[in-house]
């Protein structure tokens, strides 16, 4: 399975409502850069992880969307699972709800089940806000908590660098912060949404927004570096940050105006690989 990695082309974020999450309006769009998870029967259940992100694999977010999909379809979970992570944590690309879209898509797919029944999405949902974004892919529009997909929209297509810097935000942290700033006015998403309808890759750049940017860059200061590195190179239309950070992404018209920023940014000491924007969600590769 090919678990995509993701950005937000638009995220605004409401205050912290009585049952303690902000409501979320945002678009997202996947990427070509893609962690990889195997799946295989096995003998018994078996998982590993090609990078120790210092977590038992109880918390791990692929291992419990499995154990999730054994209690939802009274299954036994006699297969192998094996992620090779290549997108970054912690930085807002969503590879750990991808991997666990990929890990419910791929169980699904061995056990029979029909990749269309809504079990799936609620075994997604009750994992982490992305993850039901990832079975579909593209780019789309999520309302609630990000969790419920209000409709798919016309993917972009453009090279893209991404770039991380080495301090991660914390998720909470980000939204924390968020809560001591005085609210704005977050653009109206239709502009961005009629600009992916029209096809139209510069105005799709020009409403790019996301409400966290200042709240994290306030907990890791790189990322205005970053910004700014990735908004000034040759050949960008646009940088913002991804998710609640500390990842950035430009959009470019050409790939090697991506590649030539990607190598900038590696020069400069920060992590960053030049991709592209992709239609696809987690997508089955057969042995």
């Amino acid at each position: 399975m090919s678990a995509p990695a993701k950005v937000n082309l638009h995220l605004a974020v409401g205050p912290l409502g009585a049952d303690g999450y902000h409501p979320v309006e945002t678009v997202m769009q996947t990427l070509e850069l893609a962690d990889e998870v195997a799946i295989r029967p096995a003998a018994c259940f078996e998982f590993a992880c090609s990078v120790d992100l210092g977590l038992p694999h109880e918390r791990n977010l692929a291992y419990r969307a499995a154990r999730a999909m054994e209690e939802r379809f009274g299954r036994t979970l006699d297969i192998s699972i094996t992620v090779e992570k290549r997108v970054p944590a912690g930085a807002g690309f969503g590879g750990a709800s991808s991997d666990a879209a990929a890990v419910i898509a791929g169980i699904a797919g061995l056990w029979g089940v029909d990749p269309g029944t809504p079990a799936l999405v609620d075994v997604a949902r009750g994992l982490g806000a992305d993850v039901p974004f990832f079975l579909v892919g593209g780019a789309a529009r999520l309302t609630g908590r990000g969790d419920i997909l209000a409709y798919t929209l016309p993917s972009l297509e453009a090279p893209v660098a991404v770039i991380r810097p080495a301090e991660p935000v914390s998720t909470a942290d980000a939204y924390r912060a968020f809560d001591a700033f005085e609210p704005s006015v977050a653009p109206d998403p239709r502009v961005l949404e009629n600009a992916l309808r029209a096809g139209d890759l510069g105005g799709s750049v020009a409403a790019l927004y996301n409400a966290m940017t200042s709240s994290s860059v306030g907990l890791v200061p790189a990322i205005e570096d970053v910004l700014t590195l990735a908004g000034s190179a040759d050949g960008v239309l646009g940088a913002a940050m991804t998710g609640s950070g500390s990842g950035v992404f430009g959009i470019f018209r050409e790939p090697g105006d991506a590649a030539r920023c990607a190598s900038a940014a590696r020069e400069a000491g920060y992590w960053a690989v030049s991709t592209a924007l992709s239609p696809r969600g987690c997508t089955v590769k057969r042995d």
